[in-house]
């Protein structure tokens, strides 16, 4: 017999302790998926509401240090923010202005733009109708065709430009809403976050928040100064080759650099297809071409390293994979937001061990060389060894 202590504990006849369910890493990953695809389902479905949102959280944390600055100097918090907006207004329609004023000249010469367009088309059509024997087109046949193509999708064209415009106006309605309540209720938003974090881990979650705040604002305004600086450089080296809107297409292209890497093609290809129209040389063309490509390896080795240091430290690769993975969520704005938004994620990846490795992944190769060559204890490579010869710093 078992003392009485030893019974009461021991469990009924039959019955057996539960084991304990573990899944197999096939289910895990299967949810993994499914959790993913919901997610992007999510992101797509709700693009109207979320990126409203997104804009307006950006934007109101480039607003924050100067709201706070006012508000230290007594300035009530509401009129605080009501003056960050002004201040936005007013930039914004600065830029409107003057770019408005610089596409009006271009749209009274377009005109002649579209005879000398013409013209270069039967130029190439008599080329090819020479070399190729490619029987031309008539300038009748170009018209009527084009004229059936406007009226075959003018339906579609009408229905899309208009759905268009009312989703940008009732967005751009909603960005100004959005801003003064992340602003004016940013403390409490703070406090909804620490809920749900514990009361140790509070200072890292206050640290990763501060630099989330830095990244954005480093971001956003080293991104007006980079277009302000790219406009000037483009201005003053299409000037130099007596282009025609040499300034509107200096503006045209900068704006376009908040697309990166894909916004400057765009930018280069419109003003060198129309500098070829003009002069009908393509040597000219190619030096608008090459101006804008000196641009934007001053821009991507020396002007945005300069601006943003190291706080926005996003490797080119990740960067790609993110305007794709932008542009197919949300289109153009999703190519805007990938930048800023991959940087988000790679600063809350670093703040957790376990995640560490991910925002690794998405940081620049720089730092990852150097950590590889001081584990393996390797000697530095040859091109490594030149410069260092070169510059005197090498044996």
């Amino acid at each position: 017999m078992f003392p009485p202590s030893t019974q009461h504990h021991l469990p009924p006849s039959g019955h057996k302790p539960n084991a304990e369910v573990r899944q197999t890493p096939v289910i895990q990953f299967a949810f993994l998926l499914l959790s993913g695809v919901l997610l992007v389902y999510s992101l797509k479905v709700l693009d109207d509401v979320l990126l409203p949102l997104l804009f307006s959280a950006l934007f109101a944390l480039l607003l924050l240090p100067l709201s706070r600055w006012l508000e230290l100097r007594g300035v009530p918090r509401v009129l605080a923010i009501i003056l960050c907006l002004l201040v936005i207004v007013v930039v914004f329609a600065g830029i409107i202005f003057g770019f408005g004023s610089q596409l009006g000249q271009f749209k009274n010469e377009l005109p002649k733009l579209q005879d000398k367009l013409l013209g270069f088309f039967h130029d190439i059509q008599a080329w090819a109708a020479n070399r190729f024997g490619i029987d031309p087109i008539s300038e009748e046949e170009l018209k009527a065709s084009t004229i059936k193509s406007l009226k075959k999708e003018s339906g579609n064209y009408l229905n899309t430009t208009l759905n268009m415009t009312s989703a940008v106006v009732g967005n751009l309605l909603q960005v100004p809403i959005y801003i003064f309540c992340f602003l004016y209720y940013r403390d409490h938003l703070r406090q909804f976050l620490f809920r749900f974090v514990s009361p140790d881990k509070r200072t890292a979650a206050l640290n990763t928040l501060d630099n989330i705040q830095t990244v954005v604002q480093a971001y956003i305004s080293g991104l007006f100064k980079v277009i302000v600086i790219v406009a000037v450089l483009n201005a003053i080296g299409l000037l130099a080759l007596h282009v025609k809107f040499a300034i509107f297409f200096a503006i045209f292209a900068s704006v376009l650099a908040v697309i990166p890497y894909i916004g400057i093609m765009l930018g280069a290809s419109i003003p060198a297809i129309i500098t070829l129209v003009e002069t009908g040389s393509p040597l000219h063309a190619a030096g608008v071409i090459g101006v804008f490509a000196f641009v934007q390896f001053l821009e991507g080795n020396f002007i945005t390293p300069m601006i943003t240091g190291s706080q926005v430290s996003i490797n080119p690769m990740a960067a790609i994979v993110a305007l794709v993975l932008g542009a197919e969520l949300w289109g153009t704005p999703g190519m805007i937001l990938s930048i800023p938004l991959i940087a988000v994620i790679k600063v809350v990846l670093d703040a957790s061990k376990a995640t560490e490795p991910w925002g690794f992944l998405l940081g620049d190769t720089a730092e990852g060389e150097d950590n590889i060559q001081s584990v393996a204890g390797g000697e530095p490579g040859f091109f490594k060894r030149l410069w260092g010869r070169i510059t005197g710093q090498g044996s």
